[in-house]
């Protein structure tokens, strides 16, 4: 999967964002309760980790942060 230029809320600015790995999208059903987390994206900005769908730039209030030991 090619990564894309996306707007990271939390870095103010495009970035380039990744779709997130098997045990990325595990972490976030579990702390999320969500069945499906196949729309989301993590920012790749250094010490950035943000998620986002598609088409929301902030889904999370507060936002919420892949932790960087996944």
């Amino acid at each position: 999967m090619r990564d894309q230029k996306m707007y990271c809320y939390t870095c103010g600015g495009d970035e380039l964002h990744r779709r997130l790995a098997a045990n990325e999208k595990a972490w976030l059903k579990n702390r999320t309760g969500r069945k499906t987390v196949e729309e989301f994206f993590m920012c790749k900005a250094p010490n950035c980790r943000n998620l986002r769908t598609g088409f929301q730039k902030r889904p999370f209030d507060p936002i919420l942060r892949l932790p960087d030991d996944l």
